[in-house]
Parts: structure tokens; C-alpha cells; sequence
């Protein structure tokens, strides 16, 4: 056995935690002050970490979470990706021994989940243009016919028939007919 120390536990991830933090306090719509204020701690520090910078420990990280009533993994947790495509044929499908059918799992439902589904028809001309939707709010498309680019502001993506797409509706998002006759199925997921 060696009697060397361990090596120090690596920096935390800043950036994630400066992304997080505007995030969360956007979508609790507070001030710096205001959230400053609320988790007793100094405004300039708050600052400071909301640009990525200065070292927060557990207890401040863990204060903010608090003000902001989201949990600490909410606030130091790294991205997951805001949008998951599924190509049409692709994914994890599962065949039937008694008939010719398979099923693919685009989406669990994570417990305690509201899922609204929507049918939609829509025509080549102007984006439909949708302002985010409730704190948490997931949707989910699955095209029918035709063709649609959807998804969050700068993240949009093109799709064709049978193909699925996930993305946060609590963003500014919207969907656009490429084709005409496109129609898809929109399922909103709600916390």
C-alpha cells in the first residue's frame, strides 16, 4: 500500500453550473439580487458564477437550489442533449413471435408524468411559432406524412415520415411544413 495522498477531486464543471444557474433563475424569473437575497449569499458571487467563474462550494450551490426549488443535481448535473432524433428504422425495436409486428420505444414516461397527444396537419407557408411552454414541459413528434423542421430556436431539424424527435417545450420552439399534405403526431409531456 502506498501512503500517497489521493489527487485532489476534480474542478467542477463551471460552465454547467453558469448555464444551469441563468436557466433556472430565468424560468423562476428573479433578479440576481432577488436570488442572491434568497439564498444568503453575496450578489457579486452569484455573478461570478453565473459567468463561469470563482470555485462554489457544496453549501453554496446547495443554497441556490433551495431559492430556486429545483434539487442540487439540477445545478451541477451535466447537459443532457436538448434534442434526440430517432430515424425512421432506427431504434430499439422488438419483434413479435405470433405476428408481423414490431415495436420501438421512442419514449418511456418518466413517473408522474402528463402526456396531452395531438394530431397535426400542416401546410408549406409560415413557421408555426410556439413561446415556451411550463417549467419542464417535454415534447415529443413522430411524422406522418410529408415533411417538418421542428424543434428549439437554433436547434431545429428536418424530418420525414416515421421519423421522432424529443426537445424541451419550455423554449421558444416552433414547426415548419416542408411539404404539403405533412401531418405528425405531437405529444406534450408535462411534470
Amino acid at each position: 500500500m502506498s501512503d500517497a495522498a489521493a489527487p485532489p477531486p476534480s474542478r467542477l464543471p463551471l460552465d454547467w453550473i453558469a448555464a444551469s444557474l441563468k436557466r433556472e433563475r430565468t424560468r423562476a424569473g428573479l433578479s440576481l439580487s432577488e436570488l442572491a437575497k434568497r439564498a444568503g449569499i453575496a450578489k457579486s458571487t452569484l455573478s461570478q458564477l453565473e459567468a463561469a467563474s470563482g470555485n462554489p462550494s457544496m453549501e453554496t450551490i446547495w443554497a441556490l437550489g433551495v431559492a430556486l426549488g429545483v434539487p442540487f443535481s439540477a445545478l451541477v448535473e451535466p447537459p443532457a442533449p436538448s434534442v434526440r432524433v430517432i430515424r425512421a428504422g432506427e431504434g430499439p425495436a422488438v419483434a413479435s413471435e405470433q405476428a408481423n409486428y414490431v415495436a420501438t420505444l421512442l419514449s418511456a414516461s418518466p413517473p408522474g408524468a402528463r402526456r396531452d397527444i395531438y394530431h397535426l396537419r400542416a401546410e408549406p407557408g409560415a413557421a408555426r411559432v410556439s413561446e415556451p411552454h411550463i417549467p419542464g414541459t417535454v415534447e415529443h413528434l413522430v411524422v406522418s406524412t410529408g415533411k417538418v423542421k421542428a424543434g428549439p430556436s437554433g436547434e431545429a431539424v428536418e424530418l420525414g415520415p416515421g421519423d421522432y424527435l424529443t426537445y424541451r417545450g419550455d423554449v421558444p420552439h416552433a414547426y415548419e411544413a416542408l411539404l404539403p399534405g405533412t401531418t405528425f403526431v405531437l405529444i406534450m409531456q408535462h411534470m
